[in-house]
């Protein structure tokens, strides 16, 4: 690894250990071929199953422009033969891509920066002053849709800026996705620079490291955020989960719109019971519990917590 400095801003090329970082975006083709009503629903009840995202009527587009790649790389001409393909053995490992394929969403650094404030402002002075609450001492948070890392690094900045300032506070995260083309561009934490353009200088130079070389115009997460921070491929629908202790905060957030009300309430009743007693949970601004069942109090839009008791 070749290290310079260049203003007290560290400067590294990522390439020893690192190859050239895919951030997963879906690259959006047109598909050979205009697929049929049969096939769409094909299509559709394989993602349900195995992710539980609920396309419904109306995706058509969406599944044309992220399933065109996929069909030119397993040498199908047209959809009824890549429906074919997923209903073999041979296809199995297909479906994880086709899954990947749907999965990848847009995201960005610091996204609802309400939330952030309020992890801030809320949610840490809690952890401090009600011992109940803070349990062993260590704050765990999981963040459930990591995408390709932006939301987690989010977080982790947080805990980590406020470690500076209370020396000793201890925090550790969890952070999953079922898109593991995402998931291993979160790991690798390597980003355009334009992507973290908008934090404060101090945040910059403090955890990111700017790239040199073939990494020019990137800069990657530091190890003292990656070093705190677990990474799992995961269905949020599947059973067991791989964490062994409960959390005090879970960010899941612009996810369930994508799932059914059988599907969303069973979520959140399985998060609900993986908070510690007073923990929290944040969901997107465009989704809302109140007509599920699931024994969180709501404490301000997208934000709900678990009863001390």
């Amino acid at each position: 690894m070749k290290i310079a400095l260049t203003h007290e801003i560290v400067v590294v090329d990522f390439t020893h250990g690192a190859a050239e970082c895919d951030f997963g975006a879906p690259e959006y083709s047109m598909a050979p071929q205009t697929i049929t009503d049969a096939d769409y629903e094909h299509i559709s009840r394989i993602i349900y199953q195995h992710s539980r995202i609920h396309l419904g009527d109306g995706k058509r587009e969406l599944i044309s422009s992220r399933l065109g790649k996929r069909l030119r790389a397993t040498g199908c001409a047209t959809y009824s033969e890549y429906c074919s393909l997923l209903g073999r053995s041979e296809g199995e490992a297909e479906i994880n891509h086709l899954v990947d394929a749907i999965s990848t969403n847009h995201t960005f650094f610091f996204r609802e920066k309400k939330h952030f404030s309020f992890l801030e402002d809320t949610v840490l002075r809690e952890f401090h002053q009600n011992p109940a609450y803070r349990g062993d001492g260590c704050f765990r948070c999981w963040s459930a849709a990591a995408s390709t890392g932006e939301e987690p690094y989010s977080i982790a900045i947080t805990l980590a800026r406020h470690e500076d300032l209370r020396p000793g506070f201890r925090w550790e995260m969890d952070c999953s996705d079922i898109s593991r083309t995402a998931l291993d561009a979160a790991r690798l934490g390597i980003y355009m620079n334009e992507r973290i353009s908008d934090m404060p200088e101090n945040v910059r130079r403090r955890f990111f490291q700017r790239g040199i070389g073939k990494q020019d115009g990137r800069s990657r997460a530091k190890q003292i955020l990656r070093d705190r921070m677990s990474w799992h491929l995961m269905n949020l629908f599947q059973e067991p989960y791989p964490f062994d202790k409960k959390f005090h905060l879970i960010f899941c957030r612009n996810v369930m719109i994508y799932f059914d009300r059988p599907s969303q309430e069973w979520l959140v009743q399985k998060m609900a019971r993986l908070l510690v007693p007073g923990g929290y949970l944040k969901v997107g601004h465009s989704e809302s519990l109140s007509t599920l069942k699931h024994g969180l109090q709501a404490v301000q839009p997208a934000v709900y917590r678990k009863p001390l008791n």
